[in-house]
Parts: C-alpha cells; structure tokens; sequence
C-alpha cells in the first residue's frame, strides 16, 4: 500500500506525467499515418483499450456508473474528447500537418475555456484585462506559427485550409468535453468511466472509418504506434486526463495544454527532425506566456 506521502508525491507528479505522455500522442500520429487511415486506426485503438479495460475491470470488481444518466454524460464526453479531438488531430496529421503545429492549435484549449468561462458569467466567469492580454497573445503566438507553415511549408508539413479545419475541430472538440466532463460527470471509478467512453467513441468511429478505403499495413512502425496508442495513451494519458478534470477546475486542467506544444516540438524534432527555428520559438513562447496570463491565478 502507498504512504500518504508516497501519495501526495505522486499527485504532485501527475500533471508532469500527463503532459509527457499526451506530448507523444502527436508524435505516434507520425509513426501510424504513413500505415493506415485515421479513423481506421482510431476505431482498432479503441477496439483494443476497451480489451483491455474490461478484464481489469472483472477482475479487479469495479461497479459500473449505476445511474443511466451519467452513461449518457460519459459517452458525450467520450464522443467529444476522443472521437472527436482525436479523430481531428489524426486526420490533421494524415492531411499533411507537422506535430508541432498541430499540438500547438488544441493547445490552445485554455483560451477557449476562459472565453467559455467568461460567457456563462458569475464570478468564477469573469475575465480580466490581463487575461484579455494573454487572449491576443495566445493567437498572435498561433498566427506566428501558423504563418511560417503556410509560407515555408515543406511536402509532408504544410499548413492548409483542409488539415486546419481538422485541428480546429479537434480543439473545439476537447475544450467542450472538458467543460462538459466537470460540469455533468459524476466521480466514478476511472476504468469504468473510460470504459464508457471509449465504447460511445468506438460507435462513431466504426461507421466512418469503414468508408476509408486506404487499406492498413501491419508493420513494425504500425504495431508499435498501436501499443503505446492503447497502454500509453488511452490507458495511462486518458485516464489521467479524467482524473485531473474531477479533481481541478477546468481552467487550471486547460492550462496544462499549453506545456503540450514545446515538448511536442522537441520531441518531433529529436525523431522527425522537424525544423525549430527561431520563428517558432517566438510563436510557442509568446503563445505560452498568453495563455500563462489566462490561467494564472489573481494576486
């Protein structure tokens, strides 16, 4: 059994170990795309985590949600959060789009909550001059970015109208469900909860990735995207996604999507060797620093 102090050191480190592992989500999206259409990959992925899932789940006698409700509240947010966020940044990437840039436009999900936050009003909703101030700056950071991919992009990593539309739907995508997860989701136990939501996903998914007709190769580079797909990212990252929603505000979870685009760029850059110039630095930056605005806490 853990310490309380084994506890409380590791509660310090969960944000730190979702960031790492949600960082490598855009960079399997790399190693899958060339070996199998999006959605098709996404629906297997699904397929292969709720396997999974449900033996932990027999074997360690986890209850299922007992009200009818909260299955439906769960498979909204797994149609959002997975069928949608990542059926955005896959096709995003299958499209042409570079990891780096991908990761830094849904990394922009803090700046749509705050705008969320400060629509629904109340005193929690309020948005301050200075978080205005990181709104235009989050979005200059994003135009910086965004600008040099449409002038200097490269076959296999370019910016255009089609693999932009996906990522921005990916983004609205995950702002939503996140929002919706604190908002009507009840605390359960977060296999169950997954459980759920990868079934509502995988239902979405099946119907239109059977209308892709670009067929799957098996090899190393596929199998391997799979498995950390599945034990990495659905099982380890999703997870600790849930966790980190029930217990924190949803601006504060937000704002850990902005570590996500620089540790994407760096890890990009070690295996695809995709440029960081100086440009980019500038972008995720400034990016960084106006969305640090959004979320910090006042004085």
């Amino acid at each position: 059994m853990q310490t309380p102090a084994s506890d409380n050191a590791w509660l310090r480190a969960m944000p730190w170990v979702f960031v790492l592992i949600w960082s490598t989500g855009f960079i399997v999206a790399r190693y899958g795309m060339p070996h199998a259409p999006p959605l098709s990959f996404l629906a297997m992925r699904y397929a292969l985590s709720i396997l999974c899932f449900l033996p932990w789940i027999l074997w360690a006698g986890v209850k299922w949600p007992a009200k009818r409700t909260q299955w439906l509240h769960l498979a909204v947010v797994g149609v959002l959060m997975h069928a949608g966020y990542l059926g955005g940044v896959w096709a995003a990437v299958k499209a042409g789009m570079g990891s780096g840039l991908s990761s830094l436009i849904v990394g922009l999900q803090p700046v749509l909550t705050a705008i969320w936050l400060s629509a629904v009003g109340g005193a929690q909703g309020q948005v301050s001059r200075r978080q205005w101030l990181g709104l235009l700056l989050g979005f200059a950071g994003l135009v910086l970015v965004v600008s040099r991919k449409l002038v200097e992009g490269s076959p296999g990593d370019h910016a255009n109208a089609e693999n932009l539309s996906y990522a921005v739907f990916a983004l609205f995508a995950i702002t939503a469900g996140t929002l919706y997860q604190k908002r009507f989701v009840q605390a359960c136990d977060v296999r169950t909860a997954n459980t759920v939501q990868l079934i509502a996903a995988f239902i979405v998914t099946l119907p239109l990735a059977l209308l892709e007709s670009e067929p799957m190769h098996y090899t190393g580079e596929f199998i391997g995207a799979m498995a950390w797909s599945v034990l990495g990212l659905t099982l380890g990252g999703s997870s600790l996604l849930y966790l980190l929603i029930q217990r924190g505000a949803a601006a504060s979870v937000a704002s850990l999507m902005y570590l996500v685009p620089p540790t994407t760029a760096v890890i990009a850059w070690l295996l695809f060797r995709e440029p960081i110039t100086l440009l980019t630095v500038a972008g995720i930056a400034v990016t960084a620093f106006g969305v640090s605005l959004v979320v910090r806490s006042p004085r």
